[in-house]
């Protein structure tokens, strides 16, 4: 993996072989975006060509230290790791960062510290973080993957060099999915207008084995829910429960029903809707639902997301969702 292989994010990637060529490297970068849009490859590939023992701006995948980077053995490239999934402490700060960034890099020419969900330090943790920002040794360099820039200090954003992701294009993401992975024009567009310009998402969609009875699950769902009693909603629970591992791409996809109603609303226009093939039921429901109920509705969704994340009970989350959904 090298910038070559990079999808899309031209402008990002000009910039970091700019500040290599420059040899102004910055000693903190922010890189956010949401999950899936490239953020994690892109700092890997530019510590990778940083770290290349040819000097290049790309790496030249043939040195030890590419070997080792591609391998997650590079003793100068240290990704962050934490113990809860919502939380990084400042004891893990400290532990892997601040104690050891006065520690010379072992073979490289810097030393290379990769935040991921770095938004989810908290204050005390981004505060001890902030001191060695501040006063970084020459061979440092900090990177912070976040979905959520918002939520890191206004202290830590003055002092790094914000990057964010932008949308790749439609027809990159075909062509990925064609040639890598050789999904068919229909379902690599319906994975397209899913992902929102999101290369991750639309790999995680089009190549999900469950593809299809995922994409019918939620249909089924969203058509009947107004009609369901609570013995059909037990039903849809268990149809729910077979898409565990991808609740994730359940959750967006009803995500993306809501969206489309309130598309038809706003345009009128079905060819600006996901789910094409639905029209007549989301035009219908988009006669009695009003934006308020919309919002309200894609806001229980996102909450389940949250609590599913945070490892609550699955059976609950999903009941207490469906029953929030079904009301108008």
């Amino acid at each position: 993996m090298d910038f070559r292989h990079v999808v899309g994010h031209e402008d990002i990637i000009t910039r970091f072989r700019s500040s290599i060529e420059s040899g102004k490297v910055s000693h903190a970068y922010i890189l956010s975006g949401e999950e899936g849009s490239g953020r994690s490859s892109l700092a890997f590939c530019f510590a990778k060509a940083l770290q290349c023992e040819e000097g290049g701006t790309d790496s030249c995948d043939n040195c030890n230290s590419c070997h080792q980077m591609d391998t997650g053995n590079h003793p100068d490239v240290i990704y962050v790791n934490h113990a809860k999934p919502n939380f990084i402490s400042v004891e893990e700060i400290r532990e892997q960062v601040v104690n050891s960034m006065d520690i010379k890099p072992y073979s490289s020419k810097y030393k290379i510290y990769i935040i991921k969900d770095s938004e989810k330090m908290n204050d005390q943790a981004q505060n001890a973080l902030l001191k060695t920002i501040e006063e970084p040794p020459e061979y440092g360099i900090i990177i912070l993957i976040t979905s959520n820039p918002d939520k890191l200090l206004p202290t830590i954003r003055s002092r790094c060099i914000e990057i964010a992701t932008k949308p790749v294009r439609e027809k990159d993401i075909k062509d990925f999915l064609k040639t890598h992975y050789g999904i068919d024009s229909e379902r690599a567009e319906f994975a397209i207008e899913y992902a929102q310009g999101n290369l991750g998402k639309a790999i995680s969609l089009a190549t999900n084995e469950e593809y299809q009875g995922l994409i019918n699950s939620v249909i089924e769902l969203e058509t009947h829910i107004y009609e369901m009693d609570m013995e059909e909603i037990v039903e849809c629970l268990k149809a729910a429960e077979r898409y565990k591992m991808s609740i994730e791409e359940y959750l967006d996809l009803m995500m993306m029903w809501y969206r489309d109603i309130i598309v038809l609303k706003v345009t009128g226009n079905p060819d600006k809707i996901l789910f094409k093939d639905q029209y007549s039921v989301i035009s219908n429901q988009a006669k009695y639902l009003s934006f308020n109920e919309l919002e309200d509705k894609a806001k229980a969704v996102e909450n389940a997301k949250v609590r599913l994340r945070a490892n609550a009970r699955f059976d609950d989350i999903m009941r207490l969702l469906i029953l929030t959904l079904k009301e108008i």
